[in-house]
């Protein structure tokens, strides 16, 4: 059997399974293509070895995923806004060395005086988190309304109160409040909304026309549905994430533009090569994932220098990455919190095998 048969019937499998531990509804998407090795995506017709959907985009309407439906990437769009503010580094507007405080101002006094750019986005700040990873995904965790946080400065009320959890620079840990706080960064530093300053900077550079921040109470007609099971019932997502995704998360997108994103990004046509490098290097210090991944600047890092984005939440699972070392691109998307585990780990052992 040729490559692409094999996958298939892994992912299948796989499928099997997220539909025995949920139903025969939940929406997934997978693709998985092959350029030669060290080429980048993009470059030349690569060989699609997966190009598949599962299940349902929309439980109420009875409409069927396809490979070609956006869908969300939960905390997978932290590498946008690491972009958006490197783009601004690009530019001289900001440095990994700014302090968070020097645009801050009187907001959010319990950030400390020295938690520098560079620390927020590689998880490095020590600021206290104001959204519970660990929690339920059914529960509501938000303390305002959804419909609340449209714009990063929405997030202020709910960013304050956390004290330090370390001094800057000293431990890792995964910090999403400190993603919203680089979007309130980046947008006090430019001018420009933080939204569009993203969609300018990141998005149409890379020629992803079809990613973005659309309003989950008016998704586009292509955009999968996330759910949430409360109640012994599948209900929308809807009321469990902000109204618009913001600077750790939210963003939607298909797997045809993280092809794009990963070749725009590792071809220098989003920020400079020297500060994608900077990007795919570790911070030196104590401290680091406990899995055995190491984190850059909003990009997850392995050994064998692939990098990936990925995501977790209400509604949302999500990974993509690219591995320069075998030329393979692969992104999977499902539309609940668990969906796209049980196929990651099935492609990622074929692929390994």
């Amino acid at each position: 059997m040729g490559d692409d048969v094999v996958l298939l019937q892994v992912a299948d499998e796989a499928v099997g399974e997220v539909a025995r531990d949920a139903d025969e509804h939940v929406g997934l998407v997978a693709r998985v293509v092959r350029g030669a090795p060290g080429a980048l995506p993009g470059d030349g017709a690569p060989e699609v070895l997966l190009d598949a959907a599962w299940g349902l985009a929309d439980r109420r309407h009875g409409l069927p995923m396809t490979p070609r439906h956006r869908f969300g990437t939960a905390s997978g769009c932290k590498g946008f806004t690491a972009l958006a503010v490197l783009a601004l580094v690009a530019d001289g507007r900001l440095d990994l060395t700014t302090t968070a405080r020097s645009l801050l101002r009187d907001d959010l006094p319990l950030i400390a005086d020295d938690v520098t750019v560079e620390q927020l986005l590689s998880h490095r700040s020590g600021i206290g988190e104001y959204f519970d990873d660990d929690a339920d995904v059914s529960d509501y965790l938000l303390p305002v309304p959804v419909h609340t946080l449209v714009d990063p400065e929405d997030y202020l009320p709910i960013l304050d109160g956390h004290p330090q959890v370390f001094a800057p620079g000293t431990d890792f840990a995964y910090c999403n409040g400190g993603f919203v706080v680089l979007s309130i960064l980046a947008q006090r530093a430019s001018g420009v909304p933080f939204h569009e300053l993203v969609r300018t900077r990141v998005l149409e550079p890379a020629g992803m026309s079809s990613t973005g921040y659309p309003r989950s109470d008016a998704l586009p007609d292509d955009a999968a549905i996330g759910y949430v099971h409360v109640d012994g019932q599948w209900r929308s997502n809807v009321h469990h994430l902000p109204v618009v995704g913001g600077g750790d998360g939210g963003a939607y997108t298909t797997t045809l533009d993280m092809e794009r994103f990963w070749g725009a990004l590792l071809g220098g046509r989003i920020v400079p090569d020297e500060l994608v490098a900077r990007m795919r290097r570790a911070p030196g210090g104590d401290g680091g994932p406990a899995d055995g991944e190491t984190y850059g600047l909003g990009l997850w890092l392995r050994d064998s220098g692939s990098v990936t984005l990925e995501g977790e939440d209400s509604g949302v699972s999500f990974w993509s990455t690219h591995e320069p070392a075998t030329g393979l691109t692969w992104t999977v998307a499902g539309s609940t919190s668990a969906a796209a585990w049980p196929v990651v780990r099935a492609l990622r052992d074929a692929l390994a095998g």
